[in-house]
């Protein structure tokens, strides 16, 4: 595991800080922002697969949806793939409107679209690209949701926690030093946003045997603001 901290940070110096009774001076404070990230390899993915059929007839396309959907369903069981890790994400049964204006009360229906998308969690890295291929060799003609992560994210978390609080107090050491004041304890911290990069999209239609997939790394991400005082 690897830590990355982030140079990104929020700092205020000034009289911010608790209201004081009155009659005394505000507390002098500095809040500073920091974020961390601990940054490892993969240990799973997440795929989100589906099947999409067109036909004259409503029930048809759903009859034909069903049919594929199934079929991927029981692949993916003798892939490995464990129903706790299988969910279905999406049923949608539309309309096709002929192509020419009007309103879609004038407008000609062609034919019915039908989808069923599906979620599954690949705990075999090295099996992935073969899951990949052989689900769209056995049905699936979309593709659209690949992202890494992990089974147990608890402890990178707490390690990203921890390099944000640290990237906070650097920082906080920083400005105080430049200001001319003394830095003192922390009296408040508080957690913001945190997490992973966006999750990249594609689809796939034409059928392949296997898939080359690289997991590269991942990340998680922690962010903290810490109210210090001023001695």
């Amino acid at each position: 595991m690897r830590l990355l901290p982030m140079i990104l940070v929020a700092a205020t110096i000034g009289l911010a800080g608790p209201v004081a009774a009155q009659g005394e001076p505000p507390a002098r404070t500095i809040t500073v922002t920091g974020e961390g990230q601990a940054v490892a390899a993969p240990d799973m993915a997440t795929i989100t697969i589906g099947v999409t059929e067109r036909n004259a007839g409503a029930e048809l396309a759903a009859d034909a949806v069903n049919a594929r959907i199934g079929e991927v369903i029981e692949l993916l069981g003798t892939l490995g793939i464990e129903q706790r890790d299988r969910q279905t994400t999406g049923l949608t049964l539309r309309p096709v409107y002929a192509d020419r204006a009007g309103t879609y009360d004038e407008r000609e229906v062609i034919a019915f679209e039908a989808s069923n998308m599906l979620r599954a969690r690949v705990r075999d890295l090295d099996a992935l690209g073969e899951v990949l291929g052989q689900v769209v060799s056995g049905g699936a003609n979309r593709l659209e949701g690949l992202s890494f992560g992990f089974a147990e994210p608890g402890p990178l978390e707490d390690a990203a926690r921890r390099d944000a609080v640290q990237d906070a107090v650097e920082r906080a050491e920083l400005y105080a030093e430049a200001a001319g004041v003394t830095l003192g304890p922390v009296m408040s911290i508080s957690e913001s946003g945190g997490g992973g990069g966006p999750v990249p999209m594609m689809r796939m239609a034409d059928a392949m045997e296997s898939m080359p997939v690289e997991a590269g790394e991942s990340s998680v991400s922690a962010a903290v603001t810490v109210v210090f005082g001023i001695e």
